[in-house]
């Protein structure tokens, strides 16, 4: 019979969509253990975005130093130990976490992948086998709902001008992976504003400038661009979104709004997690090729 735990830490480093797509496994964790005190290690990137989420207690960043650094790494050992926990969900699952297992936390009852869950199975198949080894009763694991993120953004559509219903373009991606970028969203945005619908961009700080060339709104910030919160509302309220495989597109897919996925050769659709009912992905060898035609081929029908 598994030991009740009191006092519990959760790993997952990020990136957003990774911290997106483990929402389930976190809801189920909650709900098995109700009564307990549940903290998320996680970049500090990340910590305002996920002190929001309400299957969580408390937060503390963790920047993954290199482990040469000794003094930051026995600090974090120092802040982990005083924590006092009694068990580990470690949903990273990495080299590094291991090692945060053997030298940190010694001794506590430690989930981990299970190695059950084939590399091309996305990573909800590895939460639902890890945390159903751990005797954890799995309910939202495979479908993640993060409508806590999506703050009430009336006013910044007003303010801006935007008509519902609108159509959400994610041109970017994260500036180290540009191998992930449909070059052809301004075609696609004219084209869908010649058809009579409302175009929206929300970039982020790596997708500024390239949000600039994109016709329709450009929805910023007091700081250039939209918070966690202020996109999640932005993408909720979608009548439809397309985007790149991007964190804020798995967002879209999690929030329930309708859209479409656009994946080279990097990966598959099925391996992020993206595929939802109502969001679906179109994977070609080379996303220099896709033509807009193609595309909007594809969400037309689906389009209000």
């Amino acid at each position: 019979m598994r030991r009740e735990a009191h006092n519990i830490l959760v790993i997952r480093h990020g990136a957003f969509g990774d911290l997106i797509q483990c929402s389930g496994a976190l809801a189920d964790l909650r709900a098995s253990h109700r009564d307990a005190r549940i903290t998320l290690l996680t970049e500090p990137a990340y910590r305002a975005l996920m002190q929001r989420c309400p299957h969580l207690d408390a937060v503390i960043p963790d920047a993954r130093l290199p482990l040469r650094r000794l003094r930051e790494q026995l600090a974090l050992r120092r802040q982990l130990r005083a924590e006092g926990f009694d068990r580990v969900y470690d949903l990273q699952s990495s080299d590094r976490t291991a090692l945060y297992r053997r030298l940190f936390l010694p001794g506590i009852p430690w989930s981990r992948d299970t190695g059950t869950v084939a590399p091309e199975d996305p990573d909800q198949e590895r939460y639902r086998a890890q945390l159903a080894a751990a005797g954890v009763p799995v309910v939202h694991t495979p479908a993640p709902d993060v409508g806590w993120m999506a703050d009430d953004v009336t006013a910044l559509l007003d303010a801006a001008g935007v008509r519902r219903p609108y159509i959400v373009l994610i041109p970017g991606s994260a500036a180290r992976h540009p191998h992930k970028r449909w070059p052809h969203y301004a075609e696609l945005a004219a084209a869908l504003q010649a058809r009579g619908h409302e175009v929206v961009t929300a970039p982020g700080p790596d997708e500024l400038e390239l949000a600039r060339t994109i016709p329709g709104h450009t929805l910023t910030g007091p700081d250039g661009y939209l918070n966690w919160f202020q996109l999640a509302g932005v993408l909720r309220r979608a009548a439809f979104v397309v985007g790149n495989d991007t964190g804020p597109s798995h967002l879209a897919a999690c929030l329930g709004t309708p859209g479409l996925a656009l994946f080279g050769p990097h990966t598959t659709p099925r391996r992020t997690g993206i595929l939802r009912p109502q969001f679906d992905a179109m994977a070609v060898p080379d996303l220099n090729a896709l033509s807009v035609e193609a595309v909007l081929a594809r969400i037309e029908p689906r389009l209000p």
